[in-house]
Parts: structure tokens; C-alpha cells; sequence
């Protein structure tokens, strides 16, 4: 248990962190999140678009067209260097 809780506590830092930065971005909106992704409505722009963009410079994220969860993207919280890389393909698009 000992050894789970090293990289539960690394994953619960690193989604603070995504949900810090992902409220910096413009047209994004997070959701508090106790789970490990952050739910963020897409604001100004289309959410299926921005998905196809971020796909395009090699980062992957769901995206939603259901009801209530209309113009949402879904971001896994993971490593700090994945992070990393997302945060500057949503410096790009």
C-alpha cells in the first residue's frame, strides 16, 4: 500500500497542477476534479476542433458531444512532462 501511495500522491499533485493551468487558458473551463482527468468546458471555440488540433501536435484528449457534456474535453492528469507537453500545444491552437 505503501508503494501505491507514492504514485497516488504524485498523481493528486500533478492534477492540481493541470487544473491550475488549464484555468490560465482563455477559453477553457475546469471542473474541480476528485478523479484522474479534469473535465474543461471549451469556451469560444469548438471543442471537437480544438481536440483535432491538439491531436495534430501529438496530444490526445476525449472530447464530447453528449448531452450536458456538450463542448467538453476530458484531460488524463499524468506525468509532469505530459503536462508539460499539452500545456504548450494549448500555447499554439
Amino acid at each position: 500500500r505503501a508503494e501505491i501511495q507514492v504514485t497516488l500522491d504524485a498523481l493528486i499533485r500533478e492534477r492540481a497542477r493541470l487544473e491550475r493551468e488549464l484555468a490560465r487558458c482563455a477559453f477553457l473551463h475546469p471542473y474541480p476534479s476528485r478523479a484522474n482527468f479534469v473535465l474543461c468546458r471549451v469556451e469560444g471555440r469548438d471543442a471537437g476542433e480544438l481536440k483535432v488540433a491538439l491531436a495534430e501536435r501529438g496530444v490526445l484528449v476525449r472530447y464530447y458531444a453528449k448531452p450536458g457534456l456538450e463542448n467538453c474535453i476530458r484531460v488524463s492528469a499524468g506525468r509532469p512532462q505530459d503536462t508539460d507537453t499539452l500545456l504548450r500545444a494549448l500555447a499554439l491552437v
